[in-house]
Order: C-alpha cells, then sequence, then structure tokens
C-alpha cells in the first residue's frame, strides 16, 4: 500500500485550516502531520516533522509565506511546499516560484481541482489553470513584447515620462500639442496594460528608456 502524503497545513485563520482539514482528512492519499499558523511556525514544524508536503498561506504575521518558503527549502529541498492563497497576482505566483515553492493554488478552487492539484504537485507535476495560464501569458506578453508595438513617437514621449517631463514640456520638447501628448500616453498605457503615470514612468526606468 502506498503511504500517504504527509502534509503540513499553515494559515493563520483557523476556519482556512479547519476548511482544508475537512476535505483532506477524507482523502487516503493525505495525512495532516501538524498545523501552523504563521511563517516561523511553519519552519518548526518542519523542522520537527520533516512533513512530504508544506500547503502554505502567502500573508501571516512575523514571516509570510514567501520568507518561510525560502527557509524551508534552503533546510529541506526536498519537502515540496505549494502555496495557496486568495491572491490573483500573477508577481505572487513568480516570487512564490523564486523562494522555491513547487505550486500555486487559489483558496477558490473547488474541492476536487485542490485535490488533484496537490496529488500533482506531490509528484512533481505542474498542473495549471487556464485562468493562472492566461495570467502568465499576458505578464510575458506585456514584459517582452508590448513595448516593440510602441511607434517611435510613442517610444520618445516613454523616454521623457521616464525622465520626469510634464505634458507641457513634452509638448515643447517634440513640438507637437498638449492633446497629442496626451493620445500617445493613453495609447503606451494600454499596449504596456499600465495604469498610470508613475506605473508608467517606473516602467521605463526599469526597461532602460532612461
Amino acid at each position: 500500500m502506498t503511504q500517504p502524503i504527509r502534509l503540513l497545513l499553515v494559515d493563520d485563520h483557523l476556519l482556512a485550516r479547519e476548511g482544508v482539514k475537512e476535505i483532506l482528512e477524507g482523502q487516503k492519499e493525505f495525512e495532516i502531520v501538524g498545523e501552523a499558523s504563521n511563517g516561523v511556525q511553519a519552519v518548526e514544524k518542519t523542522q520537527e516533522l520533516i512533513p512530504d508536503l508544506v500547503l502554505m498561506d502567502i500573508s501571516m504575521p512575523k514571516m509570510n509565506g514567501f520568507e518561510a518558503t525560502k527557509e524551508i527549502k534552503q533546510q529541506f529541498p526536498n519537502v515540496k511546499v505549494v502555496m495557496m492563497t486568495v491572491s490573483y497576482d500573477i508577481t505572487d505566483w513568480f516570487e512564490a516560484l523564486k523562494k522555491g515553492a513547487q505550486g500555486y493554488l487559489l483558496k477558490n478552487l473547488n474541492t476536487e481541482d485542490m485535490l488533484n492539484g496537490l496529488k500533482a504537485y506531490s509528484m512533481d507535476e505542474i498542473p495549471m489553470s487556464k485562468e493562472m495560464a492566461f495570467r502568465i501569458w499576458k505578464e510575458f506578453k506585456k514584459d517582452g513584447q508590448a513595448e516593440q508595438s510602441l511607434s517611435i513617437r510613442e517610444q520618445e514621449v516613454l523616454q521623457l515620462v521616464a525622465k520626469g517631463y510634464s505634458n507641457k514640456e513634452i509638448s515643447k520638447e517634440l513640438n507637437i500639442s498638449e492633446n497629442t501628448v496626451k493620445t500617445h500616453m493613453k495609447n503606451i498605457l494600454g499596449k504596456l496594460q499600465l495604469d498610470n503615470r508613475v506605473q508608467l514612468a517606473s516602467y521605463a526606468y526599469d526597461k532602460g528608456f532612461v
């Protein structure tokens, strides 16, 4: 008989832990060997119990799930960590992977999808919902291709935004009307999937437009 997956459950919300426990306790593939309510406890419990898999929340007191994951993976590289969170932010997904997590599950998943995801991650597979795949695709498209779609004039506007120029100053520098500048700004924000001028300036600086 195959041994069950020994799982450490980490979440600062008792109701969340109880909900997951109720689901997993009816599954012969899993055995909950311990619980923790913050990142510090997660590291300590991992040291004590050496579970096969840690199901880890992100936002917790004392030490968040990212840092706890980093600590655990440094000490116990064979212990798998799967983040389980309400966050749809794709940057959290990337951050989890950078810290060493094997996977990322959303708390709004139905029971079947959650169980299938945990089983797959425990076997080193990489399941991914269509929604997560689409978000990753959008992120890579934004980072790798969007700036290539900017016209020469839009790139000039972007460079001046990064240097801190106002719309009026951009208008004088490029000898175009302020309304034209505003139109270019709207188009640039749309192509780069950004929300405002602050994000645009940060993006331009990070991408070396300055």
